[in-house]
């Protein structure tokens, strides 16, 4: 499931296509199932001031994330690993729950292929057991690494050119927008903590950081590419975001109201009419797809960690995704599961984020890098944002 033994050299033309491969992974595991409806329901209640949210959660995306795939990437250790040197335990406490919340949006991943493919008369169920097994045989192939960024960088680019389409249907007041950005004329924290960890909590931040580990993208003379695919991903996922805002506040600043049961769903349709609705089902198909490949890779990636796979990858990831698969058709309703999911991101974003910042302390860890002063700044700040949100993570955890 990982590149070849060997790796990929930071200058070598593989080093520069694994670049872009990791941040098109990171970023199209935000986009899933519930990447878009949050966007969806937040745009519909803010309107205009939705936009002043997003920029906000990208900043903060952008602290956590470089300063997580620059320690990672300096230090040449995955994160479990990485937990461990800084606290004996730490790394099996982390996967443990990385792991969870995991397969937790998992089994909302494959609900998300399965209602997907249900926009053109594929059964519920059997579209997400075609998903399913797609996943499982991409991820069991010899050239698993190529496979995956091949698909993570082909249905990404889809899914924003899609999203364009339909926003540009919907002729949304994109100066107002701008101009909400900038100045709301309303602030709520709790879409900009929502979005922060719909992008960079969990296991979301480490997908790509591990694919350039495994491509053997590591240690200071690496930097460069490093951060700049960092960068790239967080700029992807923020551009889908955009365009789903731009395309949901047409809509709702056309005065027509969202259906509530699926409130992306009925955006597109009434944007672009019912080929509008046919090509949500195409993004909403893509983006949980992208989502289950991200969400086992990474997985996967945290249990071989802690113990030793080595030849055994691909059978993990097909039993990972096959037990995402049976307790979604147990289950068929995991809206309870979404809740934990999101309470577990919340959680496990402001641990990860600590445990990444006490390592950049520790140049014994990171091959003799020194971490700029202004980037660790930049993360505590990020870090107390990701703190407010697991106290309302917490919450949602009393409630279920």
């Amino acid at each position: 499931m990982a590149a070849g033994a060997r790796g990929a050299r930071p200058g070598s033309a593989e080093g520069r296509g694994v670049t872009a491969a990791a941040a098109f992974l990171m970023a199209t595991s935000a986009i899933g199932p519930g990447f878009l409806t949050q966007t969806a329901v937040f745009t519909g209640r803010l309107g205009n001031d939705f936009g002043f949210a997003i920029l906000v959660s990208v900043l903060l995306a952008l602290a956590v994330q470089v300063n997580v795939w620059r320690v990672i990437g300096s230090s040449g250790r995955r994160a479990p690993e990485l937990a461990s040197a800084v606290l004996p335990g730490l790394g099996e406490a982390l996967t443990a729950v990385v792991f969870l919340g995991g397969l937790v949006f998992n089994v909302a991943n494959v609900a998300g292929c399965g209602l997907g493919l249900a926009v053109f008369g594929v059964p519920e169920g059997v579209g997400a057991v075609l998903s399913a097994a797609f996943v499982a045989l991409l991820l069991a192939s010899p050239r698993a690494g190529a496979a995956m960024d091949g698909v993570a960088r082909t249905l990404g680019l889809l899914m924003i050119l899609l999203t364009a389409f339909v926003a540009l249907s919907s002729h949304p007041d994109a100066g107002a927008a701008l101009r909400s950005s900038l100045w709301p004329g309303r602030i709520e924290v709790l879409p900009v903590v929502t979005l922060l960890g719909g992008t960079v909590g969990g296991y979301i931040p480490f997908s790509g950081a591990h694919r350039l580990l495994d491509a053997g993208l590591r240690g200071p003379l690496a930097m460069g590419r490093i951060v700049r695919s960092a960068v790239l991903g967080v700029a992807i996922a923020a551009a889908m975001r955009a365009l789903l805002f731009l395309a949901v506040l047409g809509v709702v600043g056309h005065g027509a109201a969202l259906d509530p049961s699926n409130p992306p769903a009925s955006a597109f349709r009434l944007g672009a009419g019912e080929w509008g609705y046919r090509l949500f089902g195409v993004v909403l198909w893509s983006a949980a797809l992208t989502s289950i490949v991200g969400c086992t890779y990474t997985s996967v990636s945290f249990l071989e960690s802690t113990w030793a796979l080595a030849r055994r990858r691909g059978a993990a990831a097909g039993a990972f995704v096959a037990l995402s698969l049976a307790l979604f058709l147990g289950l068929r309703q995991p809206v309870r599961l979404l809740i934990l999911a999101g309470s577990l991101n919340g959680l496990i974003l402001p641990a990860t984020l600590l445990v990444t910042l006490l390592a950049a302390r520790r140049r014994d860890l990171l091959a003799g890098y020194r971490h700029p002063r202004w980037l660790a700044g930049a993360g505590w700040a990020a870090l107390a944002v990701a703190t407010a949100a697991a106290a309302l993570a917490l919450g949602d955890l009393r409630r279920l």
